[in-house]
C-alpha cells in the first residue's frame, strides 16, 4: 500500500471519530447544565480545555460564553477539533482515496458533511442543537459501522483501525482529566450531594453509563468510574481497550518494531497505577504522561509508514 494512501485512511478515521466525540461532549455538557444548580454548573469553558485549543480560542474570542464556545466547537474551521472542520478534513481524505473506500461509506460521509454545513444555523440554536448533534453522532457511527462491515480488512483497514483508536484514547484521557478536575471540586464538602451527577456526566460523555452499571454493579463513584474508564478491558471507549486495539492493529503491519515498543510502554504505564488511589493532581500528572505517550505513538506511526510532512497534500492535518 502507498504510504500516502495509508496516511489518508488513518486521518479519515481520526477525523470521523473526532467529529463524533466533539458532538458528544457538547451534548452532554448542555444536559449537565440543566441538572446542576445555578452557581455550581461548570459552564462551557471546560469543553475548550478538553480539546486543548485554549490558545486558539482566546486568540479569536473574548470570553467563554455559551455562544462563543459552541461556535468554536461546532462551526469554526480555524479549529481542527470543530465538528465542521473535522468533517471537511475527513471528506477530503476520503475523496482522494475513493478507490479504497466502499462507495456507500463515501456517500454517507458526503451526506453528513452537507447536513453539517446546510443545517448549521439551526444547529447553533438552543431549540435545534440537540437534533443537530444527535444526527452528527449517528451519522459518524454509521460511517464507522459501514467501513468496518464493508471495507476489505487488509492493510488499509489496519490504518483505519489505528486512527480510530488513537483518536479515541486521546479523547478519553482528555475527558477524564478535565471533567474530573473542573466539574465539582472534590474538596468542597457542600457540593458532595452533586458528586454522582458529576461522574454520571463523565460516563455519559463516553456513552459509558449503562456499560458501567452492568459491569460494576455498584452506584456511580469516583474510584470505580476512574478504573472503568482507564482500565476496563471490554468497554470500547476505555483507554485500556483502545491501547490493546492499537497493539493488535500494529502487530498486523510490517516494520512495526518501534511502534510496538511505544505502544507497549504506554500499556505498562496504564497498568502500573490504581486510579482510585490518585488524587486530582496525580490524575492530571498521570494523564499528561499518557498524552505524551499517545503523541509519541502517533509520531512513530507517521515516521514508520507515512510520507515526510513536506510532501503531504494535507499539511494542515495535526494531531490536536
Amino acid at each position: 500500500m502507498l504510504s500516502r494512501v495509508a496516511e489518508n485512511i488513518y486521518w479519515l478515521s481520526r477525523y470521523v471519530e473526532r467529529a463524533e466525540n466533539t458532538a458528544r461532549i457538547v451534548t452532554v455538557n448542555a444536559n449537565l447544565l440543566l441538572d446542576l444548580p445555578k452557581g455550581i454548573a461548570p459552564g462551557w469553558g471546560p469543553l475548550i480545555y478538553i480539546t486543548g485549543a485554549n490558545a486558539l480560542f482566546e486568540e479569536h474570542y473574548k470570553d467563554y460564553s455559551e455562544r462563543h464556545v459552541l461556535r468554536f466547537l461546532i462551526s469554526d474551521e480555524r479549529n481542527s477539533c470543530s465538528i465542521l472542520s473535522a468533517l471537511v478534513a475527513a471528506r477530503e481524505n476520503c475523496r482522494v482515496i475513493r478507490d479504497f473506500v466502499p462507495r456507500e461509506a463515501w456517500e454517507q460521509l458526503n451526506a453528513l458533511y452537507f447536513f453539517a454545513r446546510e443545517e448549521l444555523d439551526r444547529g447553533m440554536t438552543k431549540g435545534g442543537r440537540h437534533a443537530y448533534l444527535k444526527h452528527i453522532i449517528q451519522g459518524a457511527q454509521t460511517i464507522t459501522g459501514m467501513l468496518s462491515g464493508t471495507m476489505l480488512h487488509d492493510q488499509g483497514y489496519d490504518f483505519l483501525h489505528l486512527g480510530r483508536f488513537l483518536e479515541r484514547a486521546d479523547m478519553t484521557t482528555r475527558i477524564i482529566d478535565v471533567r474530573s478536575a473542573n466539574l465539582l471540586p472534590e474538596e468542597t464538602t457542600e457540593l458532595r450531594p452533586f458528586e454522582t451527577i458529576q461522574w454520571v456526566s463523565v460516563l455519559k460523555s463516553l456513552t459509558g453509563y449503562q456499560a458501567y452499571r452492568r459491569s460494576e454493579q455498584i452506584r456511580v463513584l469516583r474510584g470505580p468510574v476512574l478504573r472503568f474508564l482507564f482500565q476496563h478491558p471490554a468497554f470500547p471507549r476505555s483507554v485500556n481497550y483502545s491501547l490493546e486495539s492499537l497493539r493488535k492493529g500494529l502487530e498486523k503491519l510490517p516494520r512495526n518494531e518501534s511502534t510496538l515498543r511505544v505502544a507497549g510502554r504506554l500499556k505498562r504505564t496504564l497498568e502500573g497505577v490504581e486510579p482510585r488511589r490518585l488524587n486530582q493532581q496525580q490524575i492530571h500528572a498521570f494523564v499528561d504522561e499518557l498524552q505524551v505517550g499517545i503523541g509519541e505513538l502517533h509520531d512513530e506511526i507517521a515516521r514508520t509508514w507515512f510520507p515526510p510532512p513536506l510532501g503531504s497534500e494535507l499539511q494542515s492535518q495535526t494531531q490536536g
